[in-house]
């Protein structure tokens, strides 16, 4: 019995992952799943379960084998272009990936952080001038990750706005597929520009550094657009909903606002708790025998992380908000080889933004009901489309 990809959300509980996966995970962890274009494939929730997957070299991500398990999702039946290192395997993920680790260590990372702070300070205070109510997204949780990953990446900053505008763009479901190539055709030639200005002119930046290496134009093209896309609007969500939901449990916002030495676990058990990936993707590249079952060569797996990051089976009590809990084991930033590549930027960016917003307004709260908060059920990364916010001026 095969069944479909739950995606819808109660209202009235917007951090919980969509009605259906808690049932599948306790029943059927390693269940059939219908694909919209036809494919017979999986669908798994547990948390030892995705975990196992995403640590097999036996499971692929290149993007030419996969099914998608929504419709509207973009797809693609042809292997990506040289650089696009997130739908490779090894040995080309490999290179790219070394490539690049350096650049995103721990420490190099917190060495942001006084940058992080002082662009979130610069946000805060022009909120503070404004009497509110104010949609935080755009006034603070996209443009602070947007600013970091273009000067990580040596974006001129005046051309920001533009560059996030055409990003957030592809990450829309069931967008016109003429808006959707036109959204990337103006990133990558965005990217384009940067990276020939780069090459005549050398810059202390990631990007820049890339150009002293052997890679090619088009690779670093596609290295960039990469990087530029998933680092804005992951990070951005993220934020957004770590607040909103520090919003909705006030014991938990007290209790950060209180010790802000607890930001590392806060920020932890948030990325847990309210995951914004709602899958990522995996294909068989040969039998697999997986919890009694065999998942056949060309079969595509579809994992759920928010069902994985609410496991009782591994996380006590998992639907509790607790800022104070061990978090060892969470997915959010995926698992083994492909595990995300800049979570180390998106922690230092959460561990100072949050404590610094609900610091500086110790009695900021919703402006609207939680219900009326619009979420992000119609983008590919979870969230809110605003969040309008108001405090004691």
């Amino acid at each position: 019995m095969s069944t479909t990809l739950p995606t819808e959300r109660r209202a009235d509980r917007p951090f919980d992952p969509p009605t259906g996966l808690a049932e599948l995970r306790e029943q059927r962890p390693l269940s059939r799943l219908a694909y919209p274009d036809g494919h017979e494939g999986w669908l798994v929730t547990s948390h030892a379960l995705v975990r196992a997957v995403l640590a097999d070299s036996r499971f692929s991500v290149r993007a030419e084998l996969r099914h998608m398990p929504i419709s509207g999702a973009p797809d693609s039946d042809q292997p990506p272009p040289p650089g696009m290192f997130g739908g490779m395997d090894a040995p080309e993920h490999t290179r790219y990936r070394n490539l690049l680790t350096g650049k995103f260590t721990v420490r190099r990372m917190r060495q942001l952080s006084e940058r992080v702070t002082q662009i979130t300070e610069e946000h805060l205070a022009a909120i503070e001038r404004q009497s509110g109510p104010v949609d935080l997204v755009t006034a603070l949780t996209q443009p602070v990750p947007a600013q970091m990953i273009c000067e990580l990446l040596g974006v001129p900053y005046q051309d920001r706005a533009r560059f996030q505008q055409h990003a957030l763009d592809l990450f829309r479901l069931n967008a016109p597929p003429e808006e959707l190539a036109a959204a990337y055709g103006a990133v990558h030639a965005f990217v384009e520009e940067l990276v020939a200005a780069k090459r005549v002119a050398p810059t202390d930046d990631l990007l820049g550094d890339l150009t002293e290496t052997d890679l090619t134009d088009e690779e670093l093209v596609n290295i960039g657009f990469s990087l530029l896309g998933a680092g804005m609007d992951t990070t951005a969500n993220m934020l957004a909903l770590s607040v909103f939901a520090l919003l909705v449990h006030p014991d938990q916002l007290a209790a950060l606002r209180a010790n802000p030495g607890i930001a590392d676990r806060a920020v932890e058990e948030l990325l847990r708790y309210a995951s914004i990936i709602p899958f990522t993707i995996r294909t068989a590249l040969t039998d697999v025998e997986l919890n009694g079952e065999v998942i056949k060569a060309g079969e595509t797996v579809t994992i759920s992380v928010p069902a994985a990051n609410r496991d009782p089976a591994h996380f006590a009590d998992p639907d509790t908000l607790d800022l104070l809990r061990s978090t060892s084991g969470h997915v959010a930033f995926g698992h083994g080889g492909h595990q995300c590549l800049g979570q180390q930027l998106a922690r230092v960016e959460l561990r100072v933004a949050l404590p610094a917003l609900i610091t500086r307004f110790p009695d900021l709260r919703l402006a609207v009901p939680v219900q009326d908060v619009a979420l992000r059920t119609d983008m590919l990364i979870y969230g809110v489309h605003a969040l309008p916010v108001v405090w004691e001026v």
